[in-house]
């Protein structure tokens, strides 16, 4: 873990599963999360964060494999290093932006599609 970071939220539900002897998967451990942190807003919008993080960085790690690319062949496709694909494809990673996941699907031959959804009660 990096010095001065918050705890990833996907370690703690980890820990948590193995701890209890869970094994059910992502949906009921961001249940199992959000009975610990109560009504906590702040940590609400932490988890709501990470797991926006992890959906991006998880995006562009499948589209890369599914294209049977290396970090350091699509990097070249875009015109940038290695280490920044690794970066973007880093679930603590906070800085992706519109401009660069553009690039990337246009280097992987694909269409980026953004959109607004309502938010749902869990």
């Amino acid at each position: 873990m990096r010095q001065g970071r918050t705890r990833p939220v996907r370690e703690f539900v980890d820990e948590f599963e193995a701890q209890h002897g869970i094994s059910r998967g992502r949906k009921d451990a961001l249940r199992i999360l959000e009975k610990i942190t109560g009504e906590d807003e702040g940590v609400k919008a932490g988890i709501a964060r990470a797991k926006i993080n992890f959906e991006v960085a998880q995006m562009i790690y499948d589209a890369r494999t599914k294209a049977c690319l290396s970090q350091s062949e699509l990097a070249t496709l875009i015109g940038s290093k290695q280490p920044v694909i690794a970066r973007l494809e880093d679930a603590d990673y906070e800085g992706h932006s519109l401009t660069m996941l553009q690039r990337i699907a246009s280097a992987l031959q694909q269409r980026l599609e953004i959109r607004f959804v309502p938010r749902t009660m869990v």
